[in-house]
């Protein structure tokens, strides 16, 4: 493992040796309904809460993972896991019967990102044989937590997004078909951002910090790479984030997606600025991009998933919202 520039970690050894996916019903009826692995047509997923349907979802996406190795619980040395929820019961309560070491992690939407990165670390440096990086996210327990019970029946504001009923597990080892070259971990960005139905917005500073601390730290620019998926801005903060960068002389715009645009389709389905949670992105990776990248169709992309690192306590006392990213390079390995 090296170190390149002042933020960026060179890996040889790690691989993606397997992935799953795990979504609701409103996500599989976007533009990517297909190609996940499992979809619930029942959002409680059988569940008499829906912080314990979002637990089952995670608990689902690590059992699949796991499956398409047709590996045991033993054989995975750490999983790394996170969610939205106070204490990331989520992760928590759905793990538990798996008995796998748990370092339990928040990056807010970042957190498909965070876990990935440095489970890879962990098996670059030899801690770990193999790890599983998992998160996820529920549209009905966000809401619950960070505003309103969906009963209030509550306006939603343009900028707001619609949080995921989805979640993703990726199983880091030295065996797969995709390679992870380099991790970025971000630092926190605050521009004063208080609107908690912005997350774009609030987030999109810290997208621009990473990539532009990537590609200073790499020498590379962004027309190199097969495209840049960021998770989870929205429009608002996707456009927020081309004109960023535009700014810093790396116009991402022309290999620019975002998984909350990905995710769901805004002229059809009721998403307002489009999707977020940490099911959002880990969703679009797990049932996405990684398959593209196995299968060569895609060679070289960065995934940088962002997070509002805020909290309902926080929003209530009026501080802003400071927002994070983390960034994976991630490389095909067919030929």
């Amino acid at each position: 493992m090296e170190r390149i520039g002042r933020y960026t970690l060179s890996l040889e050894k790690v691989k993606l040796d397997s992935w799953a996916s795990v979504v609701g019903k409103k996500e599989s009826e976007g533009p990517l309904g297909n190609e996940f692995d499992l979809t619930c047509e029942d959002d409680s997923l059988g569940q008499d809460s829906w912080e314990k349907a979002e637990a089952t979802l995670q608990r689902k996406a690590l059992e699949i993972a796991l499956g398409k190795l047709s590996l045991k619980p033993e054989g995975v040395d750490f999983v790394l896991a996170g969610d939205l929820l106070n204490q990331c019961i989520s992760s928590t309560f759905g793990l538990r019967p798996f008995g796998i070491p748990l370092l339990g992690q928040y990056g807010a939407c970042s957190t498909m990102a965070l876990t990935l990165g440095l489970s890879s670390i962990l098996v670059e440096s030899g801690a770990a044989r193999r790890a599983a990086a998992v998160t996820s996210s529920h549209f009905c327990s966000a809401e619950r937590q960070f505003r309103l019970p969906l009963e209030y029946g509550g306006q939603r504001s343009p900028t707001a997004q619609w949080t995921a009923t989805a979640s993703g597990c990726v199983m880091v080892g030295k065996e797969g078909p995709v390679q992870v070259q380099k991790v970025t971990f971000g630092r926190i960005t605050d521009l004063g951002i208080t609107d908690a139905a912005n997350m774009g917005a609030a987030m999109a500073p810290a997208a621009a910090e990473t990539l532009g601390a990537f590609f200073r730290d790499t020498g590379t620019l962004p027309e190199e790479y097969d495209a840049i998926y960021t998770g989870d801005l929205g429009q608002v903060g996707s456009t927020l984030l081309c004109q960023l960068m535009e700014k810093e002389g790396y116009p991402i715009e022309p290999v620019h997606q975002d998984c909350g645009l990905l995710l769901f389709d805004r002229e059809k389905q009721d998403v307002h600025a489009g999707g977020s949670g940490c099911g959002c992105s880990a969703a679009v990776l797990c049932g996405h991009i990684l398959p593209q990248l196995a299968q060569g169709k895609l060679k070289n992309v960065l995934f940088a998933a962002t997070g509002a690192l805020m909290s309902p306590t926080s929003s209530q006392q009026g501080e802003s919202i400071p927002g994070i990213s983390h960034l994976l390079q991630l490389v095909s390995v067919q030929k």
